[in-house]
């Protein structure tokens, strides 16, 4: 049963926060001592729900029947008053003597002093126990106690610890204690409140319990914050390891910043995951050949020929309307192609993470906990297995497993989405602008979580910054094809203004044929790569190459680039052989040595007929 509570109390002096939007709650059967450093605002918290402090901000609320007594650190009796009338008033001796309460708390309290002397003549702990006992002979629902155990000896304080326990029934009446005395707290109290730095942290049991409970949150806030430092140390060391443009204008100083990453691994083994990944999926995952897609009135997609392989990381650019969910579409077989044909792997499993939680409408009544325990209880990553309560703590949702879905909030379902559909083990995921209702610590996270997730990774997302550090190539869908981005997004940008500006001078000049040309050369422009296949587009005009010309250029440019991919992997895979090998097998490593110079030879003649195609294309 509920007594009392604050709801968003804030308290303030001019230069400090005492309590900042504390919500707290008293309920019948609470045994609550507070403890926390001199000034942190305990004195305070209990002044405000006993009501006679008022909060800046925020209200405090009761049962309207409640009654509460509070203890004060100063005692302020009426002057020339007896003890009895101090404690009891002016009731007779029967009347007080027939309480049993009244009887224990005078004996116990009282019991070597006259009732009849004044209370001016007490000594100073004489006059804190008689202000004790005036309060606890009341008949309180809930009572506030602010150091009720200074100037009370170990018999005195026993006594009270005694008092307090029997005081009520089970389950009924309250009291909140501030006192510096450890086995008085531990002794009567069932819930400790450490208040400190505006805040409030409530624990189960007394001041023993506390302790052990304070050292395993802070050791557990501290692995999570050297999580967090680790996250951060690596994203630090793909910034700085990353694009110019992101490094040519360093916010922080750059020889601390190459110190603190110099032992900091790249961010993800491309080689071990795309090993895993090929183990997982095969040699074939997509593949896509003359495809085209019509829509009543309008061509979307045209003459495209794409080819993802197991353990690409892609990111897909675009504007709106342009066909990037149509091509996902196309990879997942919710949409079939008008022309041309859609290969895909037979062991591929796609799971697509899109922005609609449409995946948890049916979930909503299910405890999280409980969605959890029927996945798998392993699952497999580069970096090693993890429980789904592993990955759960890692997504940010560990305080939460005992939540119905219908009790989270946005973000928190997202990463509940997320985590379901990776606990699914697909070997192919497509995101769809998974970073909504994300925050920063989060999206560090779940961009860890999938540095070490074996498989091939599609992203379309406008958030740049989890684009280029989740995905290794990016690719624009743009005039009915697919453009490789060797260059990234800022080619991406400089593409796109490049069209804006030849369609604004086109229409200017009232050429709106030859703008369209532009556009459809700069659509029309190669892809290269792993999955770097290439793409169709319209027709061109002056004295460049026919339609036909260009199909033909892009198809074996198409073919070129497989090629590349092909050979690039081998000479990877090279690489980690001779890593493994034994090193002082020179026979053995002379013969790996010359496989890698041969398939180099061969990378570096297909790269110069890739150039050839491509100024061909321009």
């Amino acid at each position: 049963m509920h007594l009392l509570g604050a709801e968003t109390i804030s308290l303030s002096y001019p230069n400090r926060t005492v309590l900042d939007e504390v919500t707290i709650g008293v309920n019948a059967g609470d045994r609550v001592g507070i403890v926390g450093r001199n000034g942190d605002g305990k004195s305070t918290l209990v002044t405000i729900l006993a009501g006679i402090r008022e909060p800046d901000s925020g209200r405090v609320t009761r049962r309207r029947d409640v009654t509460t007594g509070y203890l004060h650190q100063t005692d302020d009796f009426a002057p020339g008053s007896s003890i009895r009338q101090a404690v009891v008033g002016d009731a007779a001796d029967h009347e007080w003597a027939a309480v049993p309460r009244i009887r224990d708390v005078m004996s116990g309290l009282l019991g070597d002093l006259d009732l009849e002397a004044t209370v001016d003549s007490l000594s100073g702990g004489q006059r804190r126990r008689v202000a004790l006992a005036a309060l606890l002979a009341g008949d309180h629902d809930v009572l506030f106690l602010d150091e009720p155990t200074n100037h009370l000896d170990v018999e005195g304080i026993a006594w009270l610890a005694r008092h307090l326990k029997n005081r009520w029934p089970a389950g009924q009446g309250a009291f909140l204690v501030v006192t510096h005395d450890r086995w008085f707290l531990d002794e009567v109290t069932t819930n400790t409140w450490e208040v400190h730095d505006g805040t409030v942290d409530q624990y189960e049991g007394g001041y023993a319990a506390y302790v052990l409970q304070r050292l395993e949150r802070r050791r557990l806030a501290d692995q999570a914050e050297a999580k967090r430092q680790n996250l951060m140390r690596k994203e630090l060391a793909w910034l700085r390891r990353g694009a110019p443009a992101r490094t040519s204008k360093p916010k922080f100083r750059i020889d601390a910043a190459n110190a603190l990453i110099a032992d900091v691994p790249p961010v993800r083994n491309t080689v071990e995951l795309v090993g895993m990944a090929t183990s997982r999926l095969g040699k074939d995952v997509f593949e896509l050949t003359d495809v085209g897609v019509d829509y009543p009135g309008k061509t979307v997609l045209d003459d495209l020929d794409w080819v993802v392989g197991p353990g690409d990381r892609i990111g897909i650019l675009g504007r709106n309307g342009v066909g990037k969910s149509t091509l996902a579409g196309l990879l997942t077989g919710d949409v079939e192609p008008t022309r041309g044909r859609v290969k895909r792997g037979k062991t591929v499993v796609v799971a697509v993470l899109d922005q609609q939680l449409r995946d948890l409408e049916p979930l909503m009544g299910e405890f999280v906990r409980e969605l959890l325990g029927r996945k798998k209880t392993e699952y497999k990553t580069a970096a090693g297995d993890l429980t789904p309560g592993q990955l759960a703590e890692k997504l940010g949702l560990g305080d939460v497993l005992a939540n119905r879905v219908q009790d989270l909030s946005g973000g928190q379902r997202r990463r509940l989405q997320f985590l379901l559909t990776l606990l699914d083990e697909p070997n192919v995921l497509i995101l769809d602008e998974p970073t909504n209702d994300m925050d920063t610590d989060m999206l560090a996270a779940m961009e860890d979580l999938l540095d070490t997730w074996a498989g091939t990774l599609l992203v379309i997302s406008h958030d740049r910054y989890f684009m280029e550090r989740v995905t290794d190539d990016q690719f624009a869908v743009r005039g009915g094809g697919v453009r490789h981005l060797p260059g990234g997004i800022d080619e991406y940008l400089r593409l796109s203004a490049a069209q804006d500006s030849a369609e604004a001078a086109a229409r200017a000049a009232g050429g709106a044929a030859a703008g369209g040309s532009t556009a459809e050369a700069l659509a029309g422009s190669p892809s290269s790569g792993t999955g770097r296949g290439s793409s169709g587009g319209g027709g061109t005009s002056g004295g460049g190459p026919s339609n036909a010309e260009r199909r033909a250029a892009q198809k074996e440019l198409g073919a070129v680039e497989r090629k590349m991919s092909r050979l690039q992997k081998s000479v990877d895979d090279v690489h980690a052989r001779m890593a493994a090998h034994d090193q002082s097998d020179f026979a053995g490593l002379a013969e790996l040595t010359q496989e890698q110079q041969g398939f180099e030879a061969e990378l570096e003649e297909l790269e110069g007929r890739w150039l050839e195609l491509s100024e061909t294309l321009e």
